[in-house]
């Protein structure tokens, strides 16, 4: 028996992608400057606009820094975008774009001083379901941006205690950003430690996936430097579903991963379109509808257990529910739905009318909305379906004595349950990109939210890291939003872009069904 050789060393990185490596990590720098030149500081002025910016001391510095930043950083992601050089190469990098920004003032939004009243509001007594930061009395109020002074807390119990527990911690306002960001970054480490297993299960190179999810612009922009609380929502989203592709079919795992999905959702109610697709990840045997039930229950049990014990230990009830009506607040035209409202409401007043559209478009794209999940659940379930017989084979021939059949059976087994946790993953991503375009609002980090399983399980990159892309330069340093000051043309477009894509989706079905 022949000794093992020495390790193979890994292959030499190539000038392109340390060149990425660079320019992003100076991309990174320039945001960080633009940050302490005119971020959203808790003492920035409220409702300016990209003239108003440029117009002041800083101004041009400020959008200058911002707008190369980005462009580096968004450059860097793309041009790395079918994988980086190894998964470790991919953290390091990532890491190493996150430290300017993690020392940054908050970027691209003002929504952490929220969170920061809201916290204060529950730590002082007050329920932030049913009174508004402003009511409460918030000693920063002067922080908030003033659309969500009057509004109800949107995020479920578990945040809320986060947010109580960050004012605990910090004490002043600056001691509760921070414990704010720590919180957010806590939750993207636990998302990294998920990636490259839940990868290694989806067939996929894990330097990709994790390079997509966790080196974006959006990321860093969003998640680090806004301590946007999508952070902890994904992390116990993909710590959930890593659980049940880990472990599928046994109730203890079924139960745990069920109250993570569950955590998830009390931290921001949209993960709960995964939950689904997360009962077919976890079924390990025949996909029959007996089976179904019975794994689906045990890990219905865990969401279950986790939204009543947290809205218990809270103290706030089912209240959180109802202040989920409050996140639309906000139109934009980066909402589809917003902006195909939007366009009716012009052409109506172009002839004297006023239809009032937008409320009416953002009811019928929910309703789409649970008919596309429906569709993308029962796909997603046909085709594990499918499956059945191969594994039936596979196994049989497992069974077998002869070795070479043995080993090909085996190999044919493990194909098969990538295969289902591709689909699954597959299929909880789409429901997330379905969630995302069909809603009522969109924000720039919305898009980090099926950009970590698309990382996971699609063939091709482009289709959705163009978007993401694009998403990075919607929101100025300060939080002022583009498309607040672009709301015709950027409504005119976005309908045009929705209807290019719809043709298009026509005309490929039609010619599938030739």
């Amino acid at each position: 028996m022949t000794a093992p050789g020495p390790p193979v060393p890994p292959p030499p990185v190539s000038l392109a992608a340390l060149g990425a490596r660079y320019a992003g990590l100076v991309g990174a720098v320039l945001l960080a400057v633009a940050g302490y030149l005119g971020g959203a500081l808790p003492d920035a002025p409220l409702g300016v606009t990209p003239g108003s910016i440029w117009r002041a001391p800083d101004g041009p510095a400020t959008l200058t820094c911002w707008l190369a930043g980005t462009a580096l950083l968004v450059g860097a992601w793309w041009s790395l975008r079918e994988g980086a050089p190894s998964t470790r190469w991919a953290y390091v990098t990532a890491g190493l774009w996150a430290l300017p920004l993690l020392v940054a003032p908050p970027l691209g939004s003002r929504d952490v001083y929220s969170y920061a009243c809201q916290g204060w509001t529950y730590a002082h007594g007050v329920d932030p379901y049913t009174v508004g930061v402003a009511a409460a009395g918030c000693p920063w109020l002067d922080t908030v941006a003033p659309i969500w002074r009057d509004t109800p807390a949107p995020y479920g119990p578990v945040f809320v205690l986060l947010a109580a527990l960050a004012v605990g911690v910090g004490g002043g306002l600056t001691g509760t950003i921070v414990a704010l960001r720590v919180i957010a970054v806590a939750g993207l480490l636990l998302a990294a430690l998920c990636l490259p297993a839940l990868a290694r299960a989806a067939g996929v190179p894990a330097r990709r996936a994790v390079w997509l999810a966790l080196a974006g612009p959006l990321v860093g922009v969003h998640l680090v430097a806004g301590a946007h609380n999508d952070s902890v929502m994904l992390g116990l989203l993909l710590c959930g579903l890593l659980v049940v592709v880990r472990r599928p079919g046994r109730p203890a795992a079924l139960l745990l991963a069920g109250a993570l999905l569950g955590l998830a959702v009390t931290v921001k109610a949209s993960a709960v379109v995964v939950v689904p697709f997360a009962v077919l990840a976890g079924m390990p045997d025949q996909y029959t509808v007996r089976v179904l039930l019975r794994h689906g229950g045990w890990l219905a049990g865990g969401l279950l257990a986790a939204l009543l014990v947290t809205s218990a230990v809270s103290g706030l009830g089912f209240g959180w529910v109802g202040g989920l009506t409050h996140s639309g607040d906000s139109e934009q035209w980066t909402s589809p739905p917003t902006a195909v409202g939007f366009v009716v409401d012009y052409a109506g007043a172009l002839v004297g009318r006023d239809p009032q559209a937008v409320p009416v478009v953002r009811a019928v794209a929910l309703l789409l909305l649970i008919g596309v999940l429906v569709v993308l659940w029962w796909r997603a379930w046909q085709t594990l379906r499918g499956s059945n017989d191969a594994r039936r084979v596979a196994r049989a021939e497992v069974a077998e004595v002869d070795e070479a059949r043995v080993d090909v059976a085996r190999v044919e087994v493990a194909r098969v349950a990538v295969a289902r946790s591709r689909v699954a993953l597959h299929g909880a991503a789409l429901a997330l990109v379905a969630t995302v375009v069909l809603s009522p609002v969109f924000h720039p980090w919305y898009a980090t939210w099926p950009l970590a399983l698309l990382a996971l399980t699609a063939a091709r990159t482009t289709w959705f890291v163009l978007p993401a892309a694009a998403a990075a330069f919607l929101a100025l340093p300060d939080g002022t939003n583009l498309a607040r000051v672009s709301k015709a043309p950027g409504a005119l477009a976005m309908t045009a872009l929705l209807l290019t894509v719809l043709v298009r989706a026509l005309l490929a079905a039609r010619r599938r069904h030739r």
